[in-house]
């Protein structure tokens, strides 16, 4: 009895993701001891028991789970369980927004904390909370991550005024006559989120085991939380602090937490990044936190550091190669220096730091002059090794990305540097992306088959909270390349299949974790991390069909995890 399987899917569609044999799909997979023990009917019928808990696929899909390899669990955990919302089906004019705010209780620290307005859909934010709840500190975080509005109390307390100078990297918004309208951007988000008082662990703790419960009945397993350290207060809405990283290993140590989880560690936020933090950030012990405490790193470890090169473009603070939008800037890099080659150089040594520091370094690039800087620096950190860890084997990659031309993509490739993009994002900031890029510039935007015919390794995620945490819109994103106005064109030639934007989002996501060998397909010996769809996997001419598929069960290393009641 004891060779017989604890869990097996029968009469399934099973994609198992085989590196080896991409396309092999099998119709019954067994699970034991939290691995896949067998695949197909004949193998796995030998070792049903009478303990064994049978399932009938009934034809459905099983997938292994979803990896969701950028996706700010911390931040989106507040965002959706310790917020006041501010999505459109709630406030979708900015006189709501106002009103939603104006209603809400103040918590226990007395702060109105808020999250999720998007400028794509309400137009440019002017102000229109500075005088909100005039005794009352109010900062509403924009969905992007890059963006809040606060009234008057809040720049108050924080000191902000007209004599507050600007903001390396950063975006001070004020009148004419230079007083702050509330608007800060970037780097200058810092000024704000450091003057407010933490979240405190009461309050998040039960938004991460939250958020945990929701994402494992998307069918998702695993994820890359990027950024969380002493330089949270300049990146997202700051809630992704020290404190919370600890908070993380206390839910591990306690097993409590069911999601595999990798970290990039943050020494320097949206703005002026420099070797000197970075030095100091590495010489901290940070990385080292969840070492000597029980902690299986196929759990939660700590896997690099999240460096900004750049900021996004509809801020103007992305480094492009040629001018765009209203005010027809360049951008530039929002790493410290005064000049182009100053900064470059800077960026040089940060990640020549964290190459020799034997982690990974993700690079936030929007730009294509960004993009094409970082991945220089990074081949330039492998080629400076020395017999020390190879930027190929840290296995550094791109965040988000913007290509002039197709020679970065193949640097990327012959170098081992992969490349991590939200298609979803593409999808929903795609008509104001439109118009501050132009449309050719548009069209090339995240060149996903590009990407993949160049060998480079493709990931694709959510960066939730910046959008919804439910892969299949993220899958449908990118076989469709449509924007919120305008459907994709069946002639896009940057479009993949459902089955490669799949592989992204399991195997191609677990290369990024160095976890390829023990997580993202479906192999026997591998992690049972999975889940059965309701439906079989939808051809790429119905591909909506997924977003009509439900999860029916989701494992992590066997572990029963999510379970539909339908």
């Amino acid at each position: 009895m004891e060779d017989f399987a604890d869990l097996v899917i029968m009469n399934a569609s099973v994609h198992t993701m085989d590196p080896a044999a991409s396309h092999h799909v099998s119709d019954a997979v067994a699970v034991k001891d939290g691995r896949v023990a067998a695949l197909g009917n004949n193998d796995v019928s030998q070792l049903i028991g009478p303990s064994t808990r049978v399932i009938d696929a009934a034809g459905g899909a099983v997938i292994p789970g979803i990896n969701d390899a950028h996706l700010h669990f911390v931040s989106a955990a507040m965002a959706a369980f310790g917020y006041v919302r501010l999505e459109p089906a709630v406030a979708p004019d900015w006189a709501a927004v106002v009103d939603v705010v104006e209603a809400a209780p103040a918590g226990d620290d007395g702060w109105v904390r808020a999250h999720g307005w998007d400028e794509a859909l309400l137009g440019p934010a002017q102000g229109f909370l500075l005088e909100a709840r005039p005794d009352t500190p109010v900062v509403a975080f924009d969905r992007t991550g890059h963006q809040l509005l606060a009234n008057r109390e809040a720049l108050r307390r924080a000191g902000i005024d007209a004599a507050t100078p600007d903001v390396h990297g950063g975006v001070v918004e004020r009148t004419a006559d230079g007083n702050p309208t509330g608007l800060l951007q970037d780097g200058a988000m810092e000024l704000l989120s450091r003057a407010m008082p933490p979240v405190p662990g009461s309050t998040l703790r039960p938004a991460l085991l939250a958020l945990q419960e929701h994402l494992h009945s998307l069918g998702i397993t695993s994820l890359t939380d990027p950024g969380l350290g002493p330089a949270s207060a300049g990146l997202m809405d700051g809630t992704g602090s020290t404190a919370a990283l600890e908070l993380l290993g206390d839910l591990a140590a306690e097993d409590e937490l069911t999601l595999r989880i990798n970290v990039l560690m943050l020494f320097a936020g949206t703005g002026g990044a420099n070797a000197d933090a970075v030095k100091a950030g590495l010489r901290s012990g940070l990385a080292a936190t969840y070492l000597n405490r029980g902690i299986n790193p196929e759990h939660l470890r700590i896997a690099g550091v999240k460096i900004f090169a750049d900021g996004i473009p509809r801020s103007g603070t992305a480094w492009m190669s040629e001018p765009y939008g209203k005010a027809c800037t360049h951008g530039s890099l929002v790493i410290q220096g005064a000049t182009d080659a100053q900064r470059v150089a800077e960026l040089h040594k940060i990640l020549g730091l964290i190459n020799e520091a034997g982690l990974q370094a993700g690079v936030h690039a929007t730009g294509d002059a960004a993009t094409a800087a970082a991945v220089e620096a990074i081949i330039a950190a492998d080629d400076s090794a020395e017999g020390r860890p190879t930027s190929s084997g840290n296995r550094h990659y791109i965040i988000h990305g913007a290509f002039g031309d197709h020679g970065t993509l193949h640097a990327m490739a012959s170098h081992g540097i992969g490349y991590s993009t939200n298609p979803l994002i593409r999808q929903e900031a795609g008509d104001i992306m439109r118009q501050v890029l132009g449309e050719e510039r548009f069209s090339r935007h995240q060149p996903l088959k590009s990407a993949v015919g160049a060998g480079v390794h493709v990931n694709l995620a959510s960066d939730a909270p910046v959008t919804s945490t439910d892969w299949r819109r993220t899958v449908v994103a990118a076989v469709r390349r449509a924007t919120r106005s305008q459907p994709g064109s069946p002639r896009d030639p940057e479009r993949i299949t459902g089955l490669q934007a799949l592989a992204a989002m399991t195997i191609h996501a677990a290369w990024q974790d160095h976890a390829e060998h023990f997580k993202g397909a479906l192999t026997p010996g591998m992690a049972a991390d999975l889940c059965l769809l309701s439906n079989p996997w939808p051809v790429d001419e119905e591909i909506e069909k997924l977003l009509d598929t439900e999860v029916r069960l989701t494992l992590s290393g066997g572990r029963t995890v999510h379970q539909s009641t339908s």
